[in-house]
C-alpha cells in the first residue's frame, strides 16, 4: 500500500513545480485549450457525417450488388432455359428434314415409276390405257379395265397431292423452327453479352464498396485519433486545473505565513511539533520485523498512543486529501507550502474538511486502528520535494 501512497504523493508533488512558476495565466491556458477542445468536437461531429453517409453509401453499393447478382442469376436461368430450347428446336428441325428427305424420296419414287411406265410402253410397245380398253372383249372387261385405270390415276394423283403438301407444310415448319433457332440464338447472345456487363458492372461495384469501407475505416481511425486528441487536451485541462489549485494553494500558504509570521517549512528542521503523544513504535527508513522474519521500508514512524487522543497538524497548510488506503485506514493530507506535505493515517473522528486551512496545532483528527492490525497508532509522514523524509529529523527533540 506503500506504492498507493507514493504514487499519490509522486502526482501531487511532480505538479507542485508548475505551481513555482509564478504568473501563469491559467485562464487563457483553459480558454486555448477548450477552443481546442471545441474545435475538434466540432471536426469529430462533421467526421460522424461522413462516417453516416459513408454508411449509407455503403448498404447503396450492397444492395446494387445484391441486385446485380439476382441479375445475373435470372439472366443465367434464362440463357441454361434458352440452351434447352435450342437444343430441341435443333432437334425438331434435324426431324423435319429427315420427313422432308423420306417424302422426297417417295415422290421421287412415284416420279420415276411414271418415267419407268411412259419407257417401258415406249420401249415395249405395251397397249395405252385406251388400248387396254378397247382391246377388251366384252364390254363389262372393257368397263372393269376403265374403272381400274381411273382409280389407279387418281390414287396416284391423290398420293402426289398429298405428299407435295406434305413438302410444303414441312417446309413451313422447318422455315419457322430456323427463324425461332435464329431468335433464340440472338437472345441468348444477347443474355451473354449482358451477363458479361453485370459481371463487369459488379466488379465496379465491389471497387466502389471497397473505396467506400476503406474511407469509412480511415474515417473512423482519423475520428480515434481526434477523440485521443480530446483525453490528452482533458487531461491537459485537469493538469491546468491542478496546477492553478496548486498555485493558488502556494499563494494562501504564503498569505498564511506572513499573516502568522510563520517562518516556511524548510526553515523550520528540527522544531516543529509532534502530530501526538506518545511512543515511536516503528522508525523511519528499513525494519526488522522478529515475528515476521522480513525487512520492510517504512515510509514514516509510527506512534503509539491512547485510543481517540488528538492528532494535530505541525504546521501551517491547506488540506488537500482526505481518504482511504488500504493498509494506512482513514488518512489525511496537508500541503504546507514550498513542496512540502505531511500525512497521517489509521485516523477516527476527522475535524477538518478537503481545501481547508489549518494552523500548526489543530487538532484534524483522532487516533484510531483504521486500517491497523496492532491496534490505535498514528502512522506520520513528511514529504518534501518529492522525497520521503525522516520525520523523526524534522521534529522536536523530545
Amino acid at each position: 500500500m506503500k506504492f498507493l501512497l507514493k504514487i499519490l504523493f509522486l502526482g501531487l508533488i511532480l505538479s507542485s513545480a508548475f505551481s513555482q512558476t509564478s504568473k501563469r495565466d491559467y485562464q487563457d491556458e483553459l480558454r486555448n485549450q477548450n477552443k481546442a477542445i471545441n474545435s475538434l468536437n466540432d471536426e469529430i461531429h462533421r467526421l460522424r457525417g461522413k462516417i453516416d453517409k459513408a454508411e449509407t453509401q455503403e448498404l447503396s453499393a450492397v444492395k446494387k450488388i445484391l441486385n446485380l447478382d439476382e441479375e445475373i442469376s435470372i439472366t443465367e436461368k434464362l440463357i441454361k432455359a434458352l440452351k434447352r430450347e435450342e437444343e430441341n428446336t435443333r432437334g425438331r428441325i434435324s426431324r423435319l428434314k429427315e420427313n422432308i428427305r423420306k417424302n422426297e424420296d417417295e415422290l421421287d419414287f412415284l416420279r420415276e415409276r411414271y418415267e419407268l411406265r411412259i419407257v417401258n410402253t415406249y420401249q415395249k410397245g405395251q397397249l395405252t390405257d385406251l388400248e387396254k380398253v378397247l382391246s377388251s372383249t366384252t364390254w363389262r372387261q372393257a368397263m372393269y379395265r376403265t374403272h381400274y385405270l381411273k382409280i389407279i390415276s387418281e390414287i396416284e394423283q391423290n398420293m402426289t397431292k398429298k405428299i407435295e403438301k406434305l413438302l410444303i407444310e414441312i417446309s413451313q415448319q422447318k422455315l419457322e423452327m430456323e427463324v425461332s433457332l435464329r431468335n433464340n440464338l440472338n437472345l441468348k447472345r444477347e443474355k451473354e453479352k449482358n451477363i458479361k456487363s453485370y459481371r463487369k458492372l459488379r466488379i465496379s461495384r465491389e471497387k466502389e464498396l471497397h473505396k467506400i469501407r476503406s474511407n469509412k475505416k480511415s474515417l473512423a481511425n482519423y475520428i480515434d485519433e481526434k477523440e485521443a486528441g480530446i483525453q490528452q487536451l482533458e487531461s491537459i485541462i485537469k493538469k491546468v486545473l491542478e496546477d492553478k489549485a496548486r498555485f493558488e494553494r502556494e499563494e494562501r500558504i504564503r498569505q498564511q505565513q506572513q499573516a502568522l509570521k510563520t517562518k516556511s517549512f524548510k526553515s523550520l528542521k528540527g522544531n516543529l511539533p509532534w502530530p501526538a503523544n506518545g511512543r515511536i513504535i516503528a522508525k523511519f527508513g528499513r525494519q526488522w520485523n522478529p515475528k515476521l522474519k522480513t525487512t520492510t521500508d517504512n515510509p514514516g514512524i509510527d506512534i503509539k498512543g491512547q485510543p481517540g487522543s488528538e492528532i494535530r497538524s505541525i504546521m501551517n497548510g491547506v488540506v488537500t486529501t482526505i481518504t482511504y488506503l488500504r493498509g494506512y485506514g482513514t488518512t489525511i493530507i496537508v500541503d504546507n507550502g514550498g513542496g512540502f506535505y505531511t500525512v497521517f493515517s489509521h485516523l477516527t473522528n476527522i475535524q477538518t474538511h478537503i481545501d481547508s486551512e489549518i494552523r500548526a496545532g489543530d487538532v484534524i483528527a483522532y487516533m484510531g486502528d483504521s486500517g491497523s492490525i496492532n491496534g490505535a497508532k498514528l502512522h506520520f509522514e513528511i514529504w518534501g520535494k518529492g522525497q520521503k523524509l525522516d520525520p523523526e529529523k524534522w521534529l522536536m527533540k523530545k
